[in-house]
């Protein structure tokens, strides 16, 4: 079955549900409540031989996969940005040299390792990682 656009394909056992994307915080894995409710009414209506914990545990399958999902769409800079907004910036720094090892024509990356070495204040740093994107481009 063909994914529609705007979803994610999630599997709970042999059941397959097309998760909107829309329910997530935008760029991230994270489930926003007030978007997912609607969401879980329509899953428990269509199947409501589901539990409460299945619901939720189909869920959580899907912030997993989400996750991944704009990992492999970004070359690994969502999870670089999830870390920064958790507050784990050198931590997002050591996952954006370790993606730009493996790809270092990426200059999507190179800004974003920029924005995060100013951040922490090596701006001399940051500046090269820029310089160093400009010429990718």
């Amino acid at each position: 079955m063909k994914v529609p656009e705007g979803h994610i394909e999630v599997h709970h056992g042999t059941l397959v549900v097309m998760v909107p994307r829309s329910i997530f915080k935008k760029g991230t894995g994270i489930i926003v409540p007030e978007r997912a409710a609607p969401f879980k009414e329509m899953i428990r209506n269509r199947y409501p031989w589901l539990t409460e914990n299945s619901v939720d545990v189909l869920l959580e399958r899907a912030s997993k996969e989400m996750s991944q999902i704009l990992d492999e769409e970004t070359s690994g800079r969502s999870a670089a940005r999830y870390l920064d907004d958790e507050g784990k910036t050198e931590t997002a720094i050591k996952h954006l040299k370790s993606i730009l090892e493996q790809n270092p024509d990426d200059s999507d990356s190179w800004y974003m390792l920029g924005e995060l070495l100013c951040k922490i204040g090596l701006a001399d740093e940051g500046y090269e990682a820029f310089s160093k994107g400009r010429k990718k481009f």
